[in-house]
């Protein structure tokens, strides 16, 4: 049963997603209907040269301006400024991050929110790394980088969580805002911080298992700069934390 007082509102942030966004949109939409939540979309989309920005107006169209909100930015300006931003504009008490290559499956939504009101959590994390969670389409290099930079953040930084690296969270919406004002990161470390920042205030922690399956259109952008960028933002976080 939905309460009227909780809205969701959906971060996408998107670089050349035009092959994979209009079925997120089409998922969302679907598992939010099943569950009667009131909520948006808000598309974060930072100039994409592929037309996403175009498939996201057409979207709009298709589904209403109060559902699916443009929120565009002239240029790449990363991951953590698109939450940012994307907070700014959000009218939800609650948030939910994810990634808009389909590797985060809406299916998960409703234990998100389930998992959110059965212990009041500040923050639900979805764990590839926890429960019957998993990774699927990755090749070993990437699962060992992936472990590799959970297990160092975990000896390093005891979290309390999990899967750090995950993007794939549901926020009070108070919370998170509090959480990117105080969040010095960019890029893939950015989720780590999120989670670092919201041990260290006291904010409650609950977990969803996820199955997380590699991208099915485009280019993965972990490469190996992401990769020492990463490295340096755990040895950054370590020494302020």
């Amino acid at each position: 049963f939905a309460s009227p007082w909780r809205k969701y509102s959906v971060l996408l942030p998107t670089y050349n997603e035009r092959e994979n966004l209009p079925l997120i949109v089409w998922l969302l939409v679907k598992y939010f209907g099943e569950t009667g939540y009131n909520y948006e979309i808000i598309v974060i989309d930072d100039g994409s040269p592929d037309g996403t920005l175009e498939v996201a107006e057409q979207l709009q169209k298709i589904y209403g301006q109060d559902k699916i909100l443009l929120r565009p930015r002239a240029s790449k300006l990363g991951l953590g400024t698109a939450y940012i931003h994307g907070v700014k504009h959000a009218t939800g008490n609650f948030v939910f991050i994810m990634d808009a290559d389909l590797s985060h499956h809406p299916k998960f939504i409703p234990e998100f929110i389930e998992k959110q009101k059965e212990g009041d959590y500040d923050l639900v994390s979805g764990t590839r790394y926890g429960g019957n969670g998993g990774v699927y389409g990755w090749d070993l290099r990437r699962k060992l980088i992936s472990r590799g930079a959970n297990f160092l953040s975990q000896v390093l930084l005891r979290p309390g969580a999990s899967d750090l690296t995950g993007s794939f969270r549901l926020y009070k919406k108070k919370v998170l805002e509090n959480l990117v004002e105080r969040c010095v990161s960019k890029g893939y470390v950015f989720q780590m911080e999120l989670i670092i920042r919201a041990r260290q205030l006291n904010y409650t922690i609950g977990e969803v298992p996820i199955s997380f399956v590699d991208r099915v259109y485009g280019e993965s952008k972990l490469g190996g700069s992401e990769i020492l960028s990463f490295t340096k933002g755990l040895l950054t976080l370590f020494a302020t934390t």
